[in-house]
């Protein structure tokens, strides 16, 4: 099994040696899992249950003081999942997982995807927020009430500006606000190829935008936005989650590797078109059919693992 893993485009991060041992760890459980649907579900797994990511236990909170996740996945026989919108879900990989295999759908959000998860034995009722989070929280000098248009006033005064102008990854928060959350930036994605079956999968998990308005959905459970597999290759997205979704960046990398470039000729040429198409951030990782991967973001920093099984040697 070859497995890619990215924790996220946007600034330097603070201590990344810590996080890229969380991503080199998700790496490696990956490679070993058994198909390229587990394999890039237990690695997103490890990274949603570290708090040094924006997905899972750690999430963003958004302007009604709630954590929000958002998932989704795909294979390259263009079977997918996606959840949003859900409180208490710790691994939304996982509950994108089950719409895949148990629904005849591909997307299902808000308190139903929850109660989905609960029935497919996905834990729900977890406490995601951090020490990082609720000191966040804690020390916000107001926080937004009444009705949605009243918390985007509040929005547009705190960051000087539209709250879906310069969006982040999975969400990178306004890059020119100098209350920008260095957490914005982290989503979470892996991306694997199993040789034996000549398969791929991908997978791309998120908290969202940290204040962004309730019930916020960005790129990341959008088919082709966030995530995308077919039988070409595969790729998972991180960075400005408008825009992303706006430019389908997973699609445009996978579109390059079906006119038969390389992983990282894919991961270049998808993100120099993005950055024409919307001078906005971002970052993106592919894996190719000769199990090569392949990462480009134009982001100050980009942290990825990558990993194979001993078998595939």
């Amino acid at each position: 099994m070859h497995v890619i893993v990215h924790g996220g485009a946007g600034s330097d991060p603070d201590e990344p040696e810590p996080r890229q041992a969380v991503l080199d760890e998700a790496a490696e459980t990956g490679a070993e899992a058994s198909s390229v649907l587990d394999a890039v579900e237990s690695a997103v797994r490890v990274l949603e249950s570290s708090p040094r990511f924006n997905a899972g236990v750690g999430g963003a909170v958004q302007s009604d003081g709630e954590i929000r996740t958002d998932a989704g996945v795909m294979t390259s026989d263009r079977e997918a999942g996606a959840v949003s919108s859900m409180r208490g879900v710790e691994h939304a990989v996982s509950a994108a997982r089950v719409v895949l295999e148990e629904t005849p759908h591909v997307f299902v959000s808000g308190d139903h995807a929850v109660e989905l998860a609960a029935d497919y034995g996905v834990e729900t009722g977890v406490d995601l927020w951090s020490e990082d989070t609720r000191e966040k929280w804690n020390d916000l000098d107001s926080v937004p009430e009444g009705s949605p248009s009243e918390h985007l006033d509040w929005l547009r005064e705190k960051f000087g500006g539209s709250p879906d102008s310069a969006e982040g990854d999975g969400d990178s928060a306004d890059a020119d606000s100098a209350e920008s959350n260095p957490k914005d930036h982290d989503t979470v994605g892996a991306v694997a190829y199993d040789p034996e079956t000549d398969e791929f999968a991908a997978a791309t998990s998120t908290g969202g935008r940290w204040l962004a308005l309730a019930g916020r959905v960005g790129d990341v459970p959008q088919i082709g936005s966030g995530f995308f597999a077919a039988p070409a290759g595969a790729a998972s997205a991180t960075g400005a989650g408008e825009d992303i979704a706006k430019a389908t960046l997973t699609r445009r990398a996978v579109r390059h590797l079906e006119s038969g470039h390389t992983a990282q000729q894919a991961a270049d040429r998808a993100i120099e078109e993005f950055a024409e198409l919307t001078g906005s951030s971002a970052g993106v990782i592919v894996l190719d059919g000769d199990g090569t991967a392949g990462s480009a973001f134009n982001s100050d920093a980009m942290q990825t693992a990558v990993a194979r099984s001993f078998a595939d040697e």
